[in-house]
């Protein structure tokens, strides 16, 4: 006799809402066995290692995968497949098959879409299906060309967490027969283990995918903050949006003066071709988006929204607005190639939180791209005033002084010495008063000539050089360069004469700018060539400036590359940077 007092039975805990339940599974798993043959009992070590199987791994795919192998196994069945149900319960967002070889797959085509036949009812009516002849079933809708013939078919559907996931489907089962009750008890217990490892699997693909966007929004923010340009930090925000929606291309549009978009950075396989198109201010999507509302879209290709030959390749697609602080600075668009799935809910919430850490992040680089500017034309004034206070009246007065010696000089020769170096310095007065101009121009002054554009750049590079770059224009710059060209070129200029200031050590710089010129596809082109005589680009040396030319350079269609100098045997470097008109 116990000196103990019996324990009252304690009441199971109910487990908390979302989260699997082994232990429940487990037992209704147990009960669904109780009673049956020793046909079904033999067969549970099977189905508990196919049950082992099924819970190994985390990643979503290869889970239903496993799924799907597993239950062909324990069924005997030839083909099996998941139909995934897609978040509104009306079709089927993913299709997994098993037995169907990918050329078979290929040749057959679209994957069910769950809209229609037996797959669609089955979708409306979530229970067990089990037949003998499915194509006599009156909800059957036959199969598409090159489909292999099926009549036998056991249909059980998944729940994760309570609610349906998908059905697994089984079809002809090995040796012709129909399949039995001990096979739809034996896919059932699977369905429900199928169920958990489903839902460990989800959970952990949405804190994998939660934490890349994470990262990719470090990495924007880390890049738009490094104070780079402001072309290559929008082609970053599209690259890393490309990267993480998992897209066919990520593109960066800014608004337009007249109310439309312009497409100002891609990150895609062929970028020059959409690069610089500008969607008009008429377009409904163009409105939302400066709305500061997102466009999500099922199919851009048919969508009269999307009416464009940009769209004609894609399918689904985000247009999400850059917007920080009530201010919409641009927008961000991730489409898909027709046929790839659409974008789930999570992935729409994850994308929409990156183009709001983005745009900040920009407002951030632009407002601290403002104040190194500021403190640069600070700087351009005070060394302009040092330059016409100091440096000019300077040089005026020597030149004063040598005239007064000429006049007092009976040499001829020394006469002629003196005056010629006279004229040397009022040449130099004037280029001086030129580089003043120039220092104090602020951007909104700048002229809109691409000619006037290099010439004014050229003698701002004049004063941290101590000299002139020579420079040659060759057919008609202004006429035939277009705004998107001419601007990159200027950048690409600004780049190499920042390049041979820092690094090149050189005392000659020509600077060459040819309109004329065939690139090697046999378009019209242009292309600049900026030679120097410094030391060159030594071995190993950092290549960040030119990795940028050459992108600026290949996203319009052109190539960047360089060589041998103008110095003595080829000394220092010569860049060439084209693209076409």
């Amino acid at each position: 006799m116990s000196l103990q007092e019996p324990q009252q039975p304690q009441e199971p805990r109910e487990p908390s809402p979302g989260t699997p339940d082994p232990l429940g599974a487990a037992t209704q798993a147990a009960r669904s066995l109780q009673g049956l043959s020793t046909e079904l009992t033999a067969r549970v070590p099977q189905l508990l290692e196919a049950m082992r199987s099924v819970g190994t791994g985390l990643e979503l795919h290869s889970t239903l995968d496993r799924i799907c192998e597993t239950a062909a196994e324990l069924a005997h069945a030839r083909y099996a497949a998941i139909g995934v149900v897609d978040t509104e319960g009306r079709g089927l967002s993913d299709f997994v098959t098993y037995g169907i070889s990918p050329e078979l797959a290929r040749k057959i085509g679209h994957r069910p879409d769950g809209k229609r036949g037996l797959l669609g009812a089955l979708i409306s009516h979530s229970d067990t299906v089990q037949l003998d002849d499915l194509t006599k079933d009156p909800r059957s809708a036959g199969f598409p060309a090159h489909h292999p013939p099926m009549k036998t078919f056991l249909g059980v559907p998944i729940r994760v967490q309570g609610e349906i996931f998908g059905n697994l489907y089984l079809a002809e089962k090995n040796g012709g027969g129909a399949f039995t009750d001990y096979d739809v008890h034996m896919v059932r217990v699977l369905a429900t283990e199928a169920g958990i490892a489903i839902g460990n699997a989800r959970l952990y693909e949405a804190a994998t995918q939660r934490e890349r966007w994470i990262d990719g929004s470090v990495a924007v923010t880390t890049a738009l903050l490094s104070g780079g340009d402001a072309d290559d930090a929008l082609a970053v925000v599209a690259e890393q949006a490309r990267h993480l929606a998992d897209s066919s291309a990520g593109i960066v549009m800014l608004p337009t003066e007249d109310g439309g978009m312009e497409i100002v950075a891609v990150s895609a396989e062929n970028p020059a071709t959409s690069l610089g198109v500008v969607i008009p201010a008429e377009s409904p999507v163009v409105d939302r988006l400066l709305q500061g509302e997102p466009v999500f879209v099922d199919d851009a290709a048919s969508d009269s929204r999307m009416a464009s030959k940009l769209t004609s390749p894609y399918g689904p697609c985000m247009m999400l607005p850059l917007q920080s602080g009530g201010r919409v600075l641009g927008a961000l668009v991730t489409p898909r190639t027709r046929g790839k799935r659409p974008f789930t809910e999570a992935e729409r919430t994850l994308a929409t939180q990156f183009a709001s850490q983005a745009a900040l992040a920009l407002m951030m680089a632009e407002a601290q791209r403002d104040r190194e500017r500021l403190a640069v034309f600070e700087d351009r004034d005070r060394i302009a005033r040092d330059l016409h206070d100091l440096v000019i009246q300077r040089l005026f007065a020597t030149g004063m002084m040598l005239e007064g010696a000429q006049r007092r000089s009976i040499v001829p020769e020394v006469r002629d010495g003196v005056g010629k170096a006279v004229d040397e310095l009022d040449v130099t007065i004037q280029e001086i008063r030129t580089a003043i101009f120039a220092l104090q121009q602020g951007p909104a002054e700048a002229p809109s000539g691409l000619r006037t554009r290099v010439l004014r750049e050229i003698n701002m590079a004049a004063v941290p050089l101590g000299f002139k770059p020579a420079h040659r224009f060759l057919g008609p710059i202004d006429a035939v360069v277009g705004e998107l060209v001419g601007k990159n070129l200027i950048a690409a200029l600004r780049e190499a004469l920042s390049n041979a200031f820092r690094h090149a050590d050189a005392s000659r710089i020509e600077v060459v700018v040819d309109s004329t010129v065939k690139l090697a596809d046999g378009r019209p082109g242009v292309r600049l060539e900026v030679a120097d005589d410094g030391v060159g680009i030594p071995d190993g040396g950092r290549r960040s400036g030119l990795r940028n030319l050459r992108r600026r350079a290949e996203a319009l269609g052109g190539a960047s590359s360089y060589g041998p100098g103008i110095g003595e045997g080829g000394g220092g470097t010569t860049l060439v940077w084209e693209a076409p008109l």
